[in-house]
């Protein structure tokens, strides 16, 4: 009997260790992410979650451990590598003096996209997103949630094939967020595949079919979302795994 292909992975992290100072960051990390996936990164403040996502981008430089994407590797090939990734940032990478039409040509030219192309785009990412009215604004008077579609938008420009997104709906109203949710969902069909860091558990239950725990910059628990629950929520899950401080009766008896 024949044995399945094997599962490509999209994002490959081994032994990802970073220290700033004397602060250990992340301590040996390792995160495998299925081709087509929606994979959740979850953990508490301070995790390492946003330090693995930059890593991966190479805005941070690991002390030791290997990242590829799309099977390039970003020690040797980090613009090959940033070619297929589109990112979203906590917080946001916007200029603020351009409007929201001249910040994505600006991102079509550094990406090197035919012009024509890029307006298209723009004009039918606009139109989804609900901007289409503000484009021509500067993103300086915008609100944090139309912000966060902006940077949406440049992230997909230019088709890539990783989406990484650090808490991508903080701050945006229910319909803006659910327009969101239907892009990715539109992404991962074309084969694109999404890696998104946030601390809504509701939302990485509806939208993740993977998620990683992360806790002191180690995966501490990962694999298929219901497995991980494990009919649970995930946020108990999430507790189950990491452990959370008792809670003192005794402290603010004044607030009551």
């Amino acid at each position: 009997m024949s044995l399945p292909p094997p599962v490509a992975m999209q994002l490959r992290i081994a032994g990802l260790t970073k220290w700033f100072g004397d602060t250990l960051a992340l301590d040996a990390l390792t995160l495998d992410v299925p081709a087509g996936s929606c994979y959740g990164l979850v953990g508490p403040n301070g995790s390492g979650k946003s330090t693995t996502l930059r890593s991966v981008i190479g805005l941070v430089r690991p002390d030791a451990g290997t990242i590829q994407v799309c099977g390039h590797d970003i020690s040797t090939e980090l613009k090959a590598a940033r070619s297929k990734i589109g990112v979203v940032l906590d917080p946001l990478q916007l200029f603020e003096r351009l409007t929201a039409r001249e910040f994505l040509a600006s991102m079509g030219e550094l990406r090197q996209l035919d012009p024509q192309l890029v307006a298209e785009r723009s004009a039918q990412l606009f139109d989804t997103l609900q901007l289409t009215d503000d484009a021509n604004r500067q993103i300086a008077g915008y609100s944090h949630g139309m912000r966060k579609k902006t940077a949406l938008a440049a992230a997909v420009l230019h088709r890539p094939r990783l989406l990484l997104l650090d808490e991508p709906f903080e701050a945006v109203d229910p319909i803006s967020a659910r327009t969101m949710r239907s892009m990715l969902d539109r992404f991962r069909a074309g084969g694109g595949t999404v890696v998104l860091s946030s601390h809504v558990m509701d939302l990485v239950e509806r939208l993740c079919d993977f998620v990683a725990v992360i806790h002191q910059g180690r995966v501490v628990a990962s694999g298929h979302t219901a497995a991980l629950r494990n009919g649970r929520g995930l946020e108990q899950a999430l507790i189950d795994v990491v452990g959370a401080s008792e809670v003192d009766h005794e402290a603010l008896t004044w607030l009551g």
